[in-house]
């Protein structure tokens, strides 16, 4: 079963057009950032995940998941809520 999560789109931070998105699926997780003309993709292993943490702000949190190999993902400006259970997943 695949969990899909989108960052707000009310911040000024780039997302209100193109907003980042997470989708978890059993084995992989996908972020996926939006750009003018179609957008970037990078797929993780679940098991290649060596690192998840939330940074919380007053309303909004970024999600920061880093591999194992060294590879760092950023994704921002989801829900506090969101980025609970984006944590939750994949840690």
């Amino acid at each position: 079963m695949a969990h899909h999560f989108t960052a707000s789109r009310i911040t000024g931070n780039g997302n209100t057009v193109f907003p980042d998105e997470i989708i978890i699926d059993d084995d992989v997780v996908t972020y996926r950032k939006g750009q003018l003309i179609g957008y970037k993709e990078t797929k993780i292993n679940l098991a290649a995940i060596g690192c998840v943490s939330v940074e919380a702000r007053l309303l909004f949190a970024d999600v920061v998941i880093e591999t194992k190999g060294g590879m760092t993902i950023r994704a921002k400006r989801f829900t506090r809520s969101d980025a609970s259970a984006i944590s939750k997943l994949l840690y």
